[in-house]
């Protein structure tokens, strides 16, 4: 078992943020990169708006480079998972792969979230070609084409409205007969001649040549007029939620009913299920952003939470 400073769960934005920043205060962090190496950023096609990439950069070289950042002040990258964690423990202790493998002195999490997927073979055929989870992130790549967006509440009506503003026609495809997003956004996008609604509409299959150029629905599933319709897309956006990957955490830190880690306002500290500060341990990046889910702002978060453990470890 190794003792450590500074020990970082995850290696997105955040996690490789934090760990820059930890690095270079001399913490010496140890960063467990979990199961999806470059966290859910990786899931994209391309990344055009991260400050400093004028001409867009592919995730995975993004994220790349980030890492090799922080591994040049001194952060050593562990491939491997979480399993386990006591955080109440001083030091912390933390298992990988069911193996208790560390004490550290201060966490930072940043093990990300993960958008809901409808559970299609056709969408893992066709993610990164048409298939997204992010109109901010993607929405750019479909100007003047056509796009469906799957959902029907807050979220999905606000990605059908940023789409309409970038693309040609936009469907949006509710299963159940009205919208669940508040009476506000149901106006916003039943009155915008660039959406058109497809309620009671179960999408079957994504179907394309390389990449999505259209999606077979089924009408009124199960009832008597029951028919299958086709519509022909460029892009097919998932708005049906995110999960934050946080179920490792539940008995260890306070969560909010979505289970996103709740965090002290500005200082990305971390309280215990109970409301009591947890002395060492910080949150950074999507486990506790139910908000924003960019890229730009876990980078920042987990920059706050390095530093934010830098001045708590010069307090013990």
């Amino acid at each position: 078992m190794q003792h450590v400073k500074c020990l970082i769960i995850g290696s997105g934005p955040a996690g490789y943020t934090a760990a820059i920043y930890a690095s270079r205060a001399n913490l010496q962090p140890v960063l467990i990169e979990g199961p999806q190496l470059g966290g859910q950023l990786t899931t994209t096609t391309e990344v055009e708006n991260f400050p400093g990439y004028p001409d867009g950069v592919e995730p995975f070289q993004m994220m790349d480079e980030f890492k090799r950042q922080a591994e040049r002040f001194g952060t050593v990258m562990v491939s491997g998972i979480v399993t386990k964690v006591d955080l109440n423990a001083s030091p912390k202790q933390i298992w990988v792969e069911d193996e208790l493998a560390y004490k550290a002195d201060s966490v930072i999490i940043a093990t990300g979230a993960s958008a809901k997927y409808l559970g299609l073979p056709s969408e893992q055929k066709y993610k990164g070609a048409g298939v997204s989870a992010c109109a901010t992130c993607d929405g750019f790549f479909y100007r003047n084409k056509t796009v469906a967006v799957v959902g029907g509440g807050d979220t999905a009506c606000e990605e059908a409205q940023y789409l309409a503003n970038l693309c040609k026609k936009v469907y949006l495809i509710v299963r159940k007969p009205f919208l669940r997003a508040s009476v506000i956004m149901q106006q916003r996008v039943m009155n915008n001649p660039k959406i058109e609604v497809l309620f009671e509409h179960n999408t079957v299959t994504l179907t394309g040549e390389g990449k999505v150029q259209g999606a077979d629905l089924v009408y009124r599933k199960g009832e008597i007029d029951e028919h299958m319709v086709h519509i022909d897309i460029d892009g097919f956006f998932l708005a049906i939620g995110h999960h934050p990957n946080t179920q490792l955490l539940r008995d260890q830190v306070a969560l909010n009913e979505e289970g996103y880690i709740v965090v002290k306002n500005g200082a990305q500290q971390c309280y215990r299920p109970d409301g009591q500060v947890l002395d060492g341990v910080f949150a950074a990046g999507d486990c506790a952003d139910p908000v924003y889910r960019q890229a730009v702002v876990a980078a920042g978060s987990g920059a706050k939470a390095a530093i934010e453990a830098d001045k708590y470890l010069k307090t013990i």
